[in-house]
């Protein structure tokens, strides 16, 4: 038995602002499409946003249930714009599984 005891992580509160800053847009590329398929949506967040909040401002904004959010943090692309380089920002997404009978439309707005 361990000596120190687990306390759970409280779900935080988030204000309809907040909500909004986090879920910036959705992704629509051919494999988020195909992931749509399986009740999973792709959000583009910012970069200090993390799981919980995710799952909090989704369930806010679109009045769905979230089973889990996956994030990834894609590293920005180093490219050449009139023969100077540059690096594009990098950016966080967050793959947000709905519960079964959950739906959200991204072709649409809130």
């Amino acid at each position: 038995m361990s000596r120190f005891r687990v306390i759970p992580k409280a779900m935080p509160k988030l204000t309809r602002e907040r909500m909004y800053e986090i879920v910036r847009a959705p992704v629509i590329t051919e494999k988020s499409t195909a992931a749509s398929e399986h009740n999973k949506v792709t959000f583009r967040v910012p970069l200090d946003a993390d799981k919980r909040e995710v799952k909090v401002a989704v369930e806010g904004l679109f009045n769905v249930k979230v089973e889990a959010v996956n994030t990834i943090r894609v590293k920005g692309k180093t490219k050449r714009f009139r023969g100077t380089p540059g690096r594009r920002s990098d950016y966080k997404k967050a793959i947000v599984t709905l519960a079964e009978g959950s739906k959200i439309d991204v072709t649409t707005g809130i």
